[in-house]
């Protein structure tokens, strides 16, 4: 019987492995093997690491490792309305927490709470919304602003905490927007934010703690801070009625917008006067008043709780079954379907009966369709009119009955440091401290050079700066005031150009015209010494044809126009100096293209572009000309500006804000003015201040009409600031003066351009908000060629129209050589004061 076969045994090894022996052996991929005897050993970590793991190994020492947590956004709500609100009064929104709550997980972990990184890290992205002008309210809308923050504020985030060098250069590397004259923005990384100086310790503008050697080698020049804003680039705002502030409109503007976007244009307007209104005094009601006598628009002012019930607006629809009660009515002037003039709000219409109806003041204003006035009388329900939906009467309809108006007005004024939440440098014993009622829009910006309360200060600090680094010294002002010299005129020496020239019908076809413009350039021209002799810019205004061009007229074609901007071309070429050192600025009318092309010099649409490049070739070549030939490279050069209709010149951000505007609105005022009757007034014989209306301060002899008889408290609380001495006017000017007026009361009152319906002045509704006044400008021009130059100031805004160019009825008194008058206003922006110039030629 054979031996079973077993399987040999492995011979025993002569030496004993080594330890390294294993790396050396063969291992096959086949499954036939097993796994080996010895086991393999690892590969020795002799190469070099990569950059980032030897960074990591050497830096893990000093920051921190964060790991990321869920965090959820109710957990964080406490501690962001402990920073956010408490300190910042700033509102956060759902949305806007949860990107919060997102970020602070991420890059603080778990240390939010114990070690206070959350807390640090809100109050810089509080700091920085307020820097950046993005409102009361925290939220990610539209522009996406809060995402556009934290992907900022994410690379300087280091161990759950804010890198300060990593942030001080991420604010140095971002410039802040440049108020530069060309209407764009330019990077100047000397000007930073006022909040992001406390909170980093450091001043970017350097002018408190800054070198006096320093400031006097490096001169401000103060057409660094001046920017021309088209209507077409200045932010689309809206007011909410839920978060009762201004906010940007959603979507992008359109020429040819649905028709939602009228009716959202009409309301809009409703809103702003409803909420202005609110603001005043006059309409919030006293905690005490011991008066029984009714609320009456002949008595309104600003301080009425001492002298009256406050005021009580009624919506149209609440007329309703309230047939012999008096009440006070808020809406627009409009014509009904029957012709009849009627009162219209967001509730509905009525009919307005003005057999006995009185404005307020009395031939102080006008009242045209399209305009948003208060009507206070009494309501008589007789069946007479029914609603458009031949229903007895509903909401959104017209109501059956009339309103019987014994009296009419416009919403009162509110001046702009009201408004925006700055005295605007005012004078203390100027200011009414009872006229500040409700919160302000300080926070808005307006035009896109930033928010009062954003830059305000800083501004402010450069202004000044700006206005005194010329200024004389004590010595030279009292050697000066040793010879009668006033120290005004003394001061206005020394200081830099802030005088601004604006003349207005800058008709070109006319020679009389270009030889009153090129007197007017002389007078600056012959007399400069320096840059600092010469205006700080010269607005010329249209219409620059006399005929509409392009319309089918005899003189109106485009070769002509382009004929006539190159005349003018020729006249500035004589004065090289000029043009190198100074902003000219292009305001066209209803004659220039391209909208005389369609309206045959009849009211355009507003707002209009600026004239064409293709006109204003030669006007360019003589400008690049100039600047070529100038002897200081490094000061800035003269440019052309081609703005639309209406236009903004903004100085020193939000702190002057001149309005330019070409319309003859007087006459088309009287031709569609509504007709009331005007009894005799017993109560007061003039109501000129009534309302809030200031007492005016025009270049001409004023007149005020104020009685001596009127009783002082109510002269307090209708005059919000004290006027100034009562002057007497000559007989020659009276009437212009009370036109005038009339006529910058009921502009401002309205806080709108073209308070007209659409069929009267037609009105781009998505740019609708180009047209507003809200907040006042500092100063307007109302170039308004039916009416004679006047400057005149009304709520603590400076209203300036400078006529014709070219006075005819000069042109007729001249001598037989055929000289003519030139007429100008010269405004200056340091006073906030225009002044009438005229040349002969």
């Amino acid at each position: 019987m054979e031996e079973p076969v077993s399987t040999p045994k492995l011979p025993a090894p002569v030496f004993k492995p080594s330890a390294t022996g294993s790396k050396d052996q063969l291992l096959s991929s086949s499954p036939g093997f097993g796994t080996p005897a010895y086991p393999i050993k690892s590969r020795p970590t002799t190469l070099r690491q990569p950059f980032a793991a030897q960074l990591n190994t050497a830096t893990s020492h000093n920051v921190p490792t964060v790991l990321p947590i869920l965090l959820p956004p109710q957990t964080l709500r406490p501690v962001a309305f402990r920073t956010l609100t408490k300190k910042h009064n700033l509102t956060l929104t759902s949305s806007g927490l949860g990107l919060l709550s997102t970020f602070i997980g991420k890059f603080c972990g778990s240390g939010w709470r114990e070690e206070g990184l959350a807390e640090r890290v809100l109050d810089e992205i509080a700091k920085t919304w307020k820097r950046n002008g993005g409102g009361l309210i925290i939220e990610d809308g539209q522009d996406k602003k809060l995402t556009g923050i934290l992907k900022t504020l994410e690379p300087c985030m280091s161990g759950g905490r804010l890198d300060s060098g990593k942030l001080s250069r991420t604010n140095s590397s971002v410039a802040a927007p440049t108020l530069s004259r060309s209407g764009s923005f330019a990077d100047r990384p000397n000007v930073s934010r006022e909040d992001s100086q406390t909170s980093l310790g450091i001043s970017g503008l350097n002018v408190e703690e800054s070198d006096p050697q320093t400031e006097d080698e490096q001169q401000l020049d103060i057409r660094t801070y001046l920017q021309v804003i088209t209507a077409f680039e200045q932010p689309r705002l809206t007011y909410s009625t839920t978060k009762k502030t201004l906010e940007t409109a959603s979507g992008k503007a359109s020429l040819l917008p649905p028709t939602q976007h009228k009716v959202a244009m009409f309301r809009n307007r409703y809103h702003l006067v409803h909420q202005r209104l609110m603001r005043n005094e006059s309409f919030q009601a006293p905690s005490f008043t011991t008066s029984t006598r009714p609320p009456s628009l002949l008595h309104s002012g600003s301080s009425a709780a001492t002298l009256q019930q406050a005021y009580k607006i009624t919506p149209i629809s609440n007329l309703l079954g309230r047939s012999g009660s008096s009440h006070l009515l808020l809406g627009m002037l409009v014509y009904s379907a029957a012709g009849d003039i009627a009162l219209t709000d967001l509730s509905g219409s009525v009919t307005l009966d003005l057999s006995i109806a009185r404005p307020v003041p009395v031939g102080g204003a006008w009242f045209c369709p399209g305009m948003i006035v208060l009507v206070e009388g009494t309501y008589e329900e007789d069946g007479s009119h029914i609603s458009n939906l031949g229903t007895a009467a509903g909401v959104g309809g017209q109501i059956k009955g009339h309103f019987v108006t014994e009296t009419m007005a416009g919403p009162p004024a509110e001046r702009r440091s009201l408004t925006i939440g700055s005295s605007n440098g005012l004078e203390s014993d100027k200011m009414n401290v009872h006229t500040s009622v409700g919160a302000s829009f300080g926070w808005i910006d307006f035009l896109g050079v930033g928010s009062e309360k954003g830059i305000g200060a800083q501004m402010r600090r450069l202004q000044r700066r700006v206005y005194t680094q010329s200024a004389p010294s004590t010595s030279h002002i009292a050697e000066l005031s040793d010879n009668n010299a006033d120290r005004d005129d003394i001061t206005a020496q020394h200081l830099p150009r802030t005088k601004i020239a604006i003349l207005a019908e800058c008709t070109l076809d006319s020679p009389r015209i270009l030889e009153a413009i090129r007197a007017i350039l002389s007078t600056y021209n012959s007399s400069a010494t320096d840059t600092n002799d010469l205006p700080l810019s010269v607005v010329l205004i249209g219409n620059f044809i006399s005929a509409a061009s392009m319309a089918g007229g005899t003189k109106g074609g485009s070769v002509e126009y382009k004929e006539a901007f190159d005349a003018l071309a020729s006249v500035i070429a004589e004065f090289p100096f000029l043009l190198a050192n100074t902003t000219l600025v292009f305001v066209p009318g209803d004659n220039d293209p391209w909208a005389s092309s369609f309206s045959g010099g009849g009211a355009c649409v507003l707002p209009r572009q600026g004239v064409p490049e293709v006109f204003t070739s030669r006007i360019r070549r003589v400008i690049a000309s100039a600047n070529s030939e100038r002897q200081d490279k490094s000061s800035l050069a003269g440019e052309a500006v081609w703005a639309s209709n209406p236009a903004r010149l903004s100085l020193f951000g939000p702190l002057d804000e001149i309005v330019l505007f070409r319309d003859d609105i007087t006459g088309r005022l009287r031709r569609t003015a509504v007709t009331l009757a005007n009894p005799h007034v017993e109560e007061d014989d003039d109501v000129n201040t009534e309302l809030g209306e200031e007492r005016d301060d025009s270049h001409e002899e004023d007149v005020t009409g104020m009685s001596d008889t009127l009783d002082k408290r109510v002269h307090e609380a209708t005059s919000h600031v004290p006027g100034p001495v009562e002057k007497k006017a000559h007989s020659n000017t009276a009437h212009s003066t009370q036109a005038a007026r009339k006529l910058i009361k009921t502009v401002l009152d309205q806080a709108h351009l073209a308070p007209f319906a659409h069929s009267i002045r037609p009105v781009f509704w998505d740019h609708a908000g180009a047209l507003s006044l809200y907040p006042l400008p500092t100063a307007l021009v109302l170039a308004d060629a039916e009416m004679p130059g006047f400057t005149i100031t009304y709520e603590g805004c400076h209203v300036m129209n400078p006529g014709r160019i070219v006075d005819e009825l000069g042109m007729s008194r001249a001598s037989s050589r055929g000289s003519g008058v030139g007429r100008w206003i010269e405004f200056d922006v340091q006073r906030q004061k225009g002044e009438m110039r005229e040349v002969r030629f």
